[in-house]
């Protein structure tokens, strides 16, 4: 082949259009920065800490195509139980959603879309608890993660524990997003 073939072929090719990639799955939030400390608003109000055990707001994007649901969870690895402290578990969120309002983990989940489930967080409650480690202890890492799932809705048992919804939201999981916050008193 000659060069002027050669080079005509090749810049042939570079015309081509490739395909678009797909944006990162991310998850953020505007009431926190990166690697942001958790504010008194986000701290629980409640064994002898006095915040406002309000849930941050939350948004995303680019959830992964296929993504039928998406699952929330808010973790705490850091709490002195031997297995963690769950602050938050929603399932069966819509894929089209980008976010959530500030306080859209209140107990009883009025803020939340339709269909949307709140698991029990380790306070007791279904709805979010904010951050409360102990007094002393080194600032804590709340892990907030946002999965896509391959299934519409996760058909968890009324009296699930955050363990059993953790293992199926991690069973059914495409994609995930995350960001950490840390708070300590």
């Amino acid at each position: 082949m000659s060069f002027s073939l050669y080079r005509a072929a090749l810049l042939g090719a570079l015309a081509v259009p490739l395909p678009a990639c797909a944006a990162p799955f991310t998850l953020s939030s505007p009431d926190l920065g990166p690697r942001a400390t958790l504010r008194e608003a986000q701290v629980f109000k409640g064994f002898g800490c006095k915040g406002a055990n309000l849930s941050p707001a939350l948004q995303w994007r680019g959830v992964p195509a296929g993504a039928r649901s998406l699952a929330l969870t808010v973790y705490d690895p850091d709490a002195p139980t031997g297995s963690g402290w769950w602050h938050w578990q929603v399932v069966n969120l819509p894929p089209t959603l980008d976010g959530l309002a500030a306080d859209a983990g209140a107990v009883g989940g009025a803020a939340l879309p339709d269909g949307a489930v709140q698991g029990p967080s380790d306070f007791g409650a279904r709805g979010y608890g904010g951050a409360c480690p102990p007094q002393g202890d080194r600032p804590h890492r709340y892990i907030f993660t946002l999965y896509a799932l391959k299934v519409a809705a996760l058909d968890v048992p009324a009296d699930a524990s955050a363990a059993l919804i953790g293992f199926m939201v991690r069973a059914n999981a495409i994609g995930q997003a995350t960001f950490t916050a840390t708070y300590g008193r």
